[in-house]
């Protein structure tokens, strides 16, 4: 099996005390598209969305997204 790509959006913003709300009104994105991102349950990544996050946030793609090599990577 290959390393993943881990999407870590939902602690950083917890940790900002930004809620879900906020970043829905202010990037244009559904509730539903949200909640998949905090739960890393996206199979395909809106990159045009992770900009808008991104910017919304004012933080580097490093900040929400996160690498997990193989053999390291925890099964879900």
């Amino acid at each position: 099996m290959a390393g993943r790509v881990v999407i870590t959006l939902d602690d950083y913003r917890r940790q900002r005390g930004v809620s879900k709300y906020k970043i829905i009104k202010h990037c244009d994105v559904s509730h539903t598209q949200l909640n998949n991102y905090c739960e890393n349950k996206v199979a395909r990544i809106d990159l045009p969305v992770l900009a808008r996050i991104c910017d919304y946030l004012g933080c580097e793609i490093s900040d929400i997204l996160r690498y997990e090599p193989e053999g390291t990577a925890k099964e879900q």
